[in-house]
């Protein structure tokens, strides 16, 4: 197994939005069409049940002009919230299942 495999269609979409990506249109059977307007890069993403194929990853982030490390380790902003000791983030790291308080005082 690599290191793309194992990834569920939801998964490939949080990471696909926070490149940028948004929903264009629904294509032929189960796939979809994502774009991104600052890029002007569109991909094919299929919406099956189960883990994506790794090869099928790999074909996803070549047509996005995403490399496997920026798809890896991109940080996702969950909510924000402010409080009386600045604001607080709330994070999804790389594995998309640890949620972490980053607390940053002004």
């Amino acid at each position: 197994m690599g290191r793309l495999a194992g990834f569920r269609y939801r998964e490939i979409v949080k990471r696909l939005k926070a490149h940028g990506f948004q929903f264009d249109r629904q294509a032929a059977g189960s796939h979809e069409i994502w774009y991104n307007p600052q890029t002007d890069q569109y991909t094919t993403v299929p919406n099956h049940p189960g883990d994506m194929p790794e090869g099928t990853l790999r074909a996803i982030l070549k047509q996005a002009n995403i490399t496997p490390d920026n798809f890896l380790t991109r940080i996702f902003h969950d909510s924000v919230k402010n409080d009386q000791n600045g604001l607080i983030f709330s994070v999804k790291s790389q594995n998309l299942t640890k949620r972490t308080l980053i607390s940053l005082k002004t």
